[in-house]
């Protein structure tokens, strides 16, 4: 992979899986890296503070990675999720900066403020970065990070509702599959 990823060791493999999906971020500075908690998530995607002044190709983002998340109550380590389950959460924050790469920043500032003041625009973000997980051939691995979190009996009801109501539904993700087979079927 590319001198431009900053990656933890112990999580190298499954983050170099997922890159290389995305063969357009080669070039693009980001740093994957372990937060003690992120507030209603597993990982974020962002443009770095200092990079977000300059021009788009160089840019720096960092994806964080919380230490830890909760399964009715109980803590666990977010480096023992299942590793498909992993590479499927990191290819949805890769898509992410995808989206990020394709604007300015006055779009990026005004972006962040609709992210945070409004639910519509958390689902337009959330399923613009699963749509482009998919774009990228990634389905697979989304389909088993959702199928983890819907069907894991332990996890709450309402973070299972968090991913229901914002992220794309393994159908729309079929759907999305099928559109790309086709449109790659007509070339």
């Amino acid at each position: 992979m590319s001198a431009q990823h900053v990656i933890p060791k112990q999580i190298e493999v499954e983050v170099k899986k997922a890159l290389a999906y995305y063969p357009q971020l080669d070039n693009t500075r980001i740093e994957f890296k372990f937060k003690k908690n992120i507030k209603k998530s597993t990982m974020q995607a962002r443009p770095t503070f200092g990079s977000f002044f300059r021009s788009r190709k160089n840019r720096k983002y960092v994806i964080l990675i919380s230490e830890t998340f909760k399964i009715s109550d109980k803590e666990f380590m977010t480096r023992h999720i299942p590793s498909d389950i992993f590479i499927g959460w990191i290819g949805h924050e890769l898509g992410h900066i995808m989206d990020y790469q394709n604007r300015s920043k006055l779009n990026l500032i005004w972006f962040g403020i609709k992210y945070l003041l409004s639910d519509n625009h958390i689902v337009e973000a959330e399923r613009a970065a699963d749509s482009f997980a998919v774009a990228f051939g990634m389905e697979d691995y989304i389909l088993k990070t959702k199928d983890f979190i819907l069907n894991h009996a332990e996890i709450t009801q309402s973070y299972k509702d968090r991913i229901q109501k914002y992220y794309l539904s393994p159908e729309e993700i079929m759907e999305l599959v099928k559109q790309r087979e086709a449109k790659l079927s007509t070339n």
